[in-house]
């Protein structure tokens, strides 16, 4: 489970590439600690999963230990929690190799089918992305290592035996199911890295992995209820049909729209980089005219047409820019009120963070805009003369039509 917003089972993925938009407070569940500096939430869903493995594995340990009698269930929730634990490790592990490669964390979230570790931008190569991935299940082996040492001076037919074994196998089969070679998950996203290493290209690794990701959702659809039906994962062959038959098509279902849906975001994200570098700030801005503050707003816009200018920015004697007169407010004011309003009553004082280089493009753009929330901002050469105005609204416009854009 990995570093992306596409990850599953102990990994589901990571965000990146928004249209120009303030994010939104990083939350999502209930805060449990900042190891690195990264918040580390669990989501509510994963109180039903703790539930589910509670009772499941409770249910086990009542074939194998039933003198605990109703206290199996209070040794199923240590499990849960101990496997969760083991999820997060694998998360860590994603984060700290992100951390080493200065690509920054926005969360770690336990949920439902595992944990997200969600890094921000893309590994600036196909070496950096594959360790990366493989970070991940190399700490659930280690773990399934550890435990299976654990579990040789124990009894296996004890309590700890049994918690042992458990916490053996279930990181084997985080492991094992996150290097399928398929996006959204870690074996994936080392797929990814191989083809984009051949090819050159990193697009064509995303779309590779990504149809890789897209045919293993449905072999899981078709193959998990199968397998259970068959026998080959421990079910009775008799017993296929009822109860067990529904659970079985049911989780792999859900798998299975978990994977597909990773695939495609995978994509979707893919194609998000590929044209962000079209989003440049020199080529979004609108030409502005400088207006002082007590110029009436008829006025300013007469010379703005004169100019073929569609953005007032007022300034003081001396030509320093004060503030951006807002369109929004603009359109607000009948045209019978424009000789008698000025300027200064519809402009937007200017702070720090809505001046931007015009030299600004792709994510570094929409990361300064994203920073400081505005609907206008004053774009600057970098000798500090005003080139004009930028729109966030243009920006979003561009933004969608690049992403409307086939590849």
């Amino acid at each position: 489970t990995d570093t992306h917003p596409d990850r599953t089972l102990a990994h589901s993925g990571t965000t990146q590439g928004r249209p120009p938009r303030r994010q939104k407070d990083p939350g999502g569940g209930l805060l449990m600690g900042r190891p690195f500096g990264v918040p580390v939430y669990v989501a509510p869903s994963w109180f039903l999963v703790a539930a589910l493995i509670t009772w499941v594995f409770g249910g086990q340990l009542d074939r194998v230990l039933p003198e605990l009698g109703a206290a199996r269930y209070l040794v199923s929730l240590f499990f849960a929690v101990a496997f969760y634990a083991s999820v997060l490790v694998h998360e860590l592990a994603h984060t700290v190799a992100a951390l080493r490669f200065k690509l920054p964390v926005r969360r770690i979230q336990l949920q439902f089918f595992g944990g997200v570790s969600e890094i921000e931008k893309e590994a600036e190569t196909p070496g950096r992305e594959f360790v990366l991935a493989f970070v991940g299940p190399l700490l659930s082996l280690v773990l399934a290592g550890l435990f299976y040492l654990a579990m040789q001076p124990v009894e296996p037919g004890t309590v700890p035996g049994v918690l042992l074994a458990g916490l053996m196998i279930s990181n084997l089969i985080v492991a094992a199911f996150n290097l399928l070679p398929g996006l959204p998950l870690d074996g994936g996203r080392m797929l990814r890295a191989v083809v984009w290493k051949i090819t050159g290209k990193p697009m064509s690794g995303t779309i590779a992995a990504a149809w890789v990701g897209r045919a293993l959702a449905v072999s899981v659809l078709i193959g998990l209820p199968l397998l259970t039906q068959s026998g080959a994962l421990g079910s009775n062959a008799e017993d296929n049909v009822g109860m067990d038959t529904v659970m079985d098509a049911l989780l792999a279902a859900i798998l299975a729209a978990i994977i597909w849906t990773g695939a495609g975001n995978s994509l979707r994200m893919a194609r998000l980089r590929e044209h962000l570098p079209e989003l440049r700030a020199r080529n979004l801005t609108r030409r502005a005219v400088p207006v002082e503050t007590d110029t009436p707003l008829s006025e300013a816009l007469r010379r703005a047409n004169e100019a073929g200018a569609r953005a007032l920015v007022v300034v003081d004697a001396d030509g320093e820019p004060l503030s951006l007169v807002r369109e929004a407010a603009i359109v607000g004011v009948p045209e019978h009120r424009r000789p008698w309003v000025a300027v200064s009553g519809l402009a937007q004082d200017l702070t720090d963070g809505m001046r931007v280089s015009v030299e600004l493009a792709g994510e570094d753009l929409l990361d300064t805009l994203r920073a400081t929330p505005a609907t206008e901002y004053l774009v600057v050469e970098e000798t500090g003369e005003i080139y004009g105005v930028l729109s966030a609204a243009d920006v979003e416009r561009a933004f969608v039509k690049a992403m409307a854009r086939p590849n």
